[in-house]
């Protein structure tokens, strides 16, 4: 029965399998690459079987009668078996043809295959289904192709740059590069004309391939995306400059924002009479670290700085003279007091001037040696603390989760709200911190009720603020329930 449907009108048979394949080969998914291939193999299979079986060679041109009826089916079906080859081929193409398991860069590999593929499909069915001799007709098309060169000598060159620089690989996608010409982002796309990047700026530059072959091209991400950066701080020169390289390790070793392995760097660059020239060279995990980096190890070296009495140098350019710089004998750095550092805490910005001096003159004095616990993990601290120098490494479990510098401030949450600490401080260095207990803060609280409300509003926008922040405190505190908190310690 079977037989009789297939052989029996074996070019209808042909030309119907051919069509049905075309139709099943569209509804198939897309993402279903194997599947598709497997039922055009079916396909081109059950059409090679009707050919094989009728007698007809599709490789080979037989001449037709200008009245054969048959002609017309002839010339249909063996197109159709052409085309059915065509897709196989192509099928094992782009399932197959993989540079180093990345499908996505070999895509433009894979598209110019696939072309060669189209053309010599054309070519043989020019051959061998109309008769047109090919040699001749190649060789007729010399003038036309050296025409078509010249009008296409631009996409050409971004096609053949396209291949080097797919099969040279520099690059792949999601690497950050940066070019010679400044040019720099995050490779999303690349295709037989052109490379597309995605710059910091969120923006796609669209560079043809033939212009970004022959830039200088750095690849960021390779041997993986840490990245190095430079700083250069000028000092003035009113400390040994080995005391000065040790303020700026500190600086770098509080910094949370920065890759602790390979360790930071301080190299010192120059000495003269107006500034000591210290270079920080430091890495982040990604390029788009880099301004947040900076913006940390700038903020941290301006605290360390001021808490260990160092002043920053002039610019280079700034003509002064040179009886009035600062020098180690006449230099007079302006202390960090209990006062200035209560006014950088944003829990107090709701403080009067005169409440402000009061708390600061409760202040006590403690000292930590390296390597002291301060607080344990669950542990209320009864007192709130402002690091005036030092760094205190704040772990939760087994990890690292910050580290504190001077200018901030812990404990707060246990003497306003009797929260517990979620991580363990431990002094990294020698640390000196200003403290404020209960006894000291009650009497704002008694002369102002509604400091408690305000006090309360800051702590509770600060748990929102850093719940999921490398160093959070306890979750999900209400502002009433912080205020409610508040009361209750104090009115005892």
């Amino acid at each position: 029965m079977i037989y009789d449907a297939l052989f029996g009108k074996p070019l209808i048979s042909l030309i119907t399998v051919g069509f049905a394949g075309i139709v099943v080969w569209h509804l198939l998914s897309r993402q279903r690459p194997t599947t598709r291939l497997v039922v055009q193999i079916v396909f081109f299979g059950v059409m090679t079987l009707i050919l094989v079986g009728s007698g007809i060679e599709p490789h080979r041109f037989q001449g037709y009668g200008s009245e054969d009826p048959q002609a017309l089916l002839v010339i249909v079906a063996k197109t159709l078996w052409w085309i059915h080859l065509a897709w196989a081929v192509i099928g094992f193409i782009r399932l197959y043809l993989v540079l180093e398991g990345s499908p996505r860069e070999a895509r433009l590999l894979q598209d110019l295959v696939i072309g060669v593929v189209y053309i010599g499909m054309a070519l043989s069915v020019l051959a061998f289904v109309f008769g047109v001799p090919i040699g001749t007709l190649v060789a007729t098309s010399g003038v036309v192709a050296i025409i078509l060169g010249l009008a296409l000598q631009n996409t050409l060159a971004d096609v053949f740059s396209g291949i080097a620089l797919t099969l040279g690989r520099p690059y792949v996608i999601g690497d950050w590069i940066l070019l010679s010409d400044g040019t720099e982002g995050r490779v999303v796309e690349s295709n037989w004309r052109a490379t597309h990047i995605l710059t910091s700026a969120n923006n796609i530059v669209v560079l043809p391939n033939s212009f970004l072959a022959k830039l200088g091209l750095t690849n960021v991400s390779r041997p993986d995306e840490s990245h190095l950066l430079v700083l250069t701080i000028r000092i003035a020169p009113t400390r040994m400059p080995a005391s000065v390289r040790q303020v700026m390790l500190s600086a770098l070793t509080s910094c949370n924002s920065i890759v602790r392995d390979p360790p930071p760097v301080v190299a010192l660059k120059g000495l003269d009479a107006t500034a000591l020239e210290v270079e920080l060279q430091f890495r982040v995990t990604s390029p788009s670290r880099r301004v947040q980096a900076r913006n940390e190890v700038l903020d941290l070296v301006y605290r360390h700085c001021k808490s260990a009495g160092l002043l920053l140098a002039v610019p280079a350019a700034a003509s002064v003279l040179t009886g009035d710089l600062p020098t180690e004998e006449s230099a007079r750095p302006p202390r960090v007091t209990p006062l200035e550092l209560i006014e950088a805490i944003p829990i107090f910005a709701t403080l009067t001037a005169d409440e402000k001096q009061k708390l600061a003159e409760t202040t006590a004095v403690r000292e930590f040696r390296k390597g002291d616990v301060i607080a344990r993990e669950g542990e209320m601290l009864p007192s709130l603390m402002m690091v005036r120098a030092g760094i205190i490494a704040a772990r939760h479990g087994d990890g690292e989760r910050g580290r504190l510098a001077p200018g901030d401030f812990f404990g707060e949450t246990g003497l306003l709200a009797g929260m517990q600490e979620v991580c363990t401080l431990e002094a990294l260095t020698p640390v000196t911190v200003y403290e404020i207990d209960q006894q000291a803060f009650a009497p704002l609280l008694n002369q102002r009720p509604a400091l408690a409300e305000e006090i309360a509003e800051e702590l509770a926008s600060r748990a929102a603020r850093f719940r999921d922040a490398a160093l959070p405190p306890e979750p999900a505190h209400s502002a009433h329930a912080i205020l409610k908190t508040i009361r209750t310690i104090f009115r005892g």
